[in-house]
């Protein structure tokens, strides 16, 4: 692990909603970044960040006193914001042409920006990364200063949070070239930006639609396992998913039933030593929230299981089991991952770090 004489100067835009929250929460006593500016909608502008989210506080663990007496900018002033940070993670709530014009403009002020949101995820120069499979793809950031005239700003993006259970495993098997996936998700309430005090009608209720989900399920996959060609990520070939995704009575964690065909036939044993030994840049950098293995393989039959496995490395891990042989397909698993913490804002951090260890983002 590297360390600094000094932390990145960070900016949360968003910062007074939940995956905001959840950024500032798993970024107490970071060691290489430190929250100094946090912005929202003009309405919560001067505002103390202890006031402005007053009542609304979603996580479990305590506000950090080091951001209680933050005075919270407006978002949309974004040269002032800009002004004041290395760098900002964003989680706006803006319609999605919104949030594309808003990211190139802080991008544009020669800050990056690594994004939570979907509005960049398709944009052809644009890497939408899971640090440990395809960090190669922030070489098309090159490419992305070249279009903004940047020289230091750039947009990432991490992908959905409904993926990340079983796309970590499709990458392990690469080898084995996965041809087919059919995915049931089981997604919990925090990936709508909700708690059971806020959505009592969730209790004891499952929702069988989640706008726009099953798509970002069966095509966002396509692009974190595709190539870099002519200045853009071309989408995987040769691999089809296909996807329901549900609501569940669960805070946090996103579960998946993946069933998988494969065109080179692995054995259980195969498949399972793959999960085992897979790790990607975050392992192989130490960086600062890199989850340690990544994948962990329970064999138990009753797992993964949320209560137990959620927090698996902080949230920063993924958890996988019930891996059994299919009568339609090759095999069949389950996967969990904590869909606020390695599915949103951890996601963000790790990308961060990487971004940092690679050199795309340096101290202004």
């Amino acid at each position: 692990m590297r360390h600094f004489d000094r932390k990145f100067k960070v900016g949360i835009l968003g910062g007074t909603g939940m995956v905001g929250q959840r950024f500032i929460s798993l970024l107490e006593n970071h060691p290489w970044f430190e929250v100094t500016t946090i912005a929202a909608s003009a309405r919560s502008k001067g505002k103390t960040y202890e006031d402005a989210v007053a009542g609304r506080w979603k996580m479990t663990t305590p506000m950090p006193e080091s951001v209680k007496n933050i005075v919270v900018m407006d978002v949309s002033e974004v040269e002032e914001v800009a002004s004041t940070v290395d760098f900002v993670f964003s989680a706006v709530d803006m319609s999605k042409d919104e949030i594309r014009a808003i990211e190139e403009a802080y991008a544009k002020t020669e800050t990056p920006v690594v994004s939570n949101n979907s509005a960049h995820r398709w944009t052809p120069d644009v890497p939408m990364v899971v640090p440990e499979i395809n960090d190669d793809h922030y070489e098309i950031i090159e490419t992305q200063r070249k279009r903004l005239g940047t020289e230091r700003g750039f947009i990432a993006v991490k992908p959905n949070c409904s993926i990340q259970g079983y796309v970590p495993a499709l990458a392990a098997w690469e080898e084995f070239q996965p041809t087919e996936a059919v995915v049931c998700t089981y997604q919990a309430i925090s990936g709508a930006g909700k708690t059971f005090a806020d959505w009592p009608e969730m209790v004891e209720n499952i929702i069988p639609y989640i706008g726009g989900e099953e798509k970002k399920s069966e095509d966002e996959p396509l692009k974190v396992l595709g190539t870099i060609k002519d200045g853009e990520i071309v989408k995987k070939e040769g691999l089809t998913i296909s996807a329901q995704c549900v609501r569940v009575p669960v805070l946090d964690g996103h579960t998946a039933a993946v069933s998988v065909r494969f065109a080179k036939k692995p054995t259980k044993e195969e498949l399972i030593q793959k999960l085992r030994d897979f790790s990607g840049f975050p392992q192989e950098a130490d960086l600062p929230s890199a989850p340690k293995p990544f994948i962990k393989y329970l064999e138990e039959d009753d797992r993964p299981q949320v209560k137990l496995d959620v927090d698996y490395e902080k949230g920063f891990g993924v958890t996988v089991g019930r891996l059994r042989e299919d009568n339609l397909f090759d095999f069949k698993f389950i996967g969990l991952a904590h869909n606020t913490v390695r599915g949103a804002a951890g996601g963000g951090i790790l990308s961060a770090e990487a971004l940092v260890e690679k050199g795309y983002i340096t101290f202004k």
